[in-house]
């Protein structure tokens, strides 16, 4: 018996000193796993970083690395079946020669390459004429004066004065052609005003100011106004009108952009969303057939068509009751006048395009 339990003390200690390897083994599992979840952690956090660029964030470019190749953008456009380059029956800009030069020089050999003869009075036997074509510095502007003097009379003794030109009004002034071609700049070539005016320095030598060349656009406007109220005209007798709308900012403020157009005239203007701002440009009175491209984010507001009219005819000029409300998409249903009872089919659907077109 003295044996057996000098045995079985034996074997509760080497359970006992197992049991403790055992946790110990244990605890420095546990504790790798918290590291390799640690460090997978900061893998993760260090590929992201390095998964940054200037596209994906705030970075500047110069951090980009110069060894990895960004993935091209993938465009939605398709083939249009032409060729590259210009195409046949397009209009050419070639350089051409001129028949009169404004300088002749003659690169004419001084010796003959076989002997060495002088040949100052040889004959020309041939010629190959060769043009550049060179930008030269811009002349000073010119400046005229206006002296408006005052005459006595020597029958009366009565002072009269003479008269400038109507466009004279100030000691000293910008010319109309100077005018012309700072709107050719800021109005038609879009060039923000001011590098319009460093423009307008370096090609005409008319150092003119930022804040002039603001004020030029707002007189290009006034000059075309005439101009505008016969293209409005002429837009208001069309039988079909394309109209629609966009945001953007005039004059510091959000305002919408409203458009009415056809294939050949175009008129803008800008203001609200309301009825009454949209019939400020074209379709106040317009009696056709207007075309509109509408998006559940920039739908136009329900317009207003003639009582009783057909949806082919209608005219923008009285309270129309919509089928559908605001921003719907899809070829119909049409929205139907007051006066008439029933809404009328509508026509075949148009081919599919960007925005849902709907005929009003």
């Amino acid at each position: 018996m003295a044996a057996l339990r000098a045995a079985n003390a034996r074997l509760r200690e080497v359970i006992e000193a197992r049991d403790a390897q055992l946790a110990a083994a244990g605890a420095a599992l546990a504790a790798a796993e918290a590291r390799i979840a640690a460090l997978g952690d900061r893998v993760a956090e260090l590929e992201r970083r390095l998964g940054k660029d200037s596209g994906t964030s705030s970075k500047p470019p110069s951090s980009d690395s110069p060894y990895q190749k960004k993935p091209r953008d993938r465009s939605l456009r398709g083939r249009s079946g032409r060729s590259r380059g210009k195409q046949p029956g397009a209009e050419s800009s070639t350089l051409r020669q001129v028949a009169d030069p404004d300088e002749i020089v003659v690169c004419a050999p001084a010796a003959c390459g076989r002997c060495g003869a002088d040949l100052a009075g040889a004959a020309v036997t041939s010629a190959q004429k060769l043009q550049e074509f060179e930008i030269v510095p811009p002349p000073p502007p010119k400046v005229t004066e206006y002296q408006v003097q005052a005459r006595a009379c020597g029958r009366c003794g009565a002072v009269s004065a003479g008269q400038a030109p109507a466009r004279i009004t100030g000691r000293a002034q910008y010319g109309p052609e100077a005018h012309a071609q700072a709107a050719n700049l800021a109005s038609a070539h879009y060039v923000p005003v001011s590098r319009a005016a460093q423009l307008m320095g370096e090609m005409t030598g008319l150092r003119v100011s930022a804040g002039w060349m603001a004020g030029v656009r707002h007189k290009a406007a006034g000059k075309l106004e005439p101009f505008m109220d016969h293209v409005r005209g002429l837009l208001r007798q069309a039988g079909v009108l394309y109209a629609d709308e966009t945001p953007a900012r005039a004059a510091g403020l959000m305002e919408y952009v409203h458009v009415a157009c056809t294939g050949y005239l175009t008129a803008l203007h800008t203001g609200g969303r309301s009825a009454a701002d949209i019939d400020a440009g074209v379709l106040g009175g317009y009696t056709g057939s207007s075309s509109v491209t509408a998006t559940p984010a920039t739908a136009i507001s329900p317009r207003r068509c003639t009582p009783g009219a057909a949806p082919t005819t209608c005219a923008i000029s009285a309270t129309c009751t919509p089928s559908t409300p605001t921003g719907r998409s899809g070829p119909g249903p049409w929205p139907t006048c007051s006066s008439t009872p029933t809404p009328p089919r509508p026509p075949p659907a148009p081919p599919a395009s960007p925005g849902s077109q709907e005929s009003r």
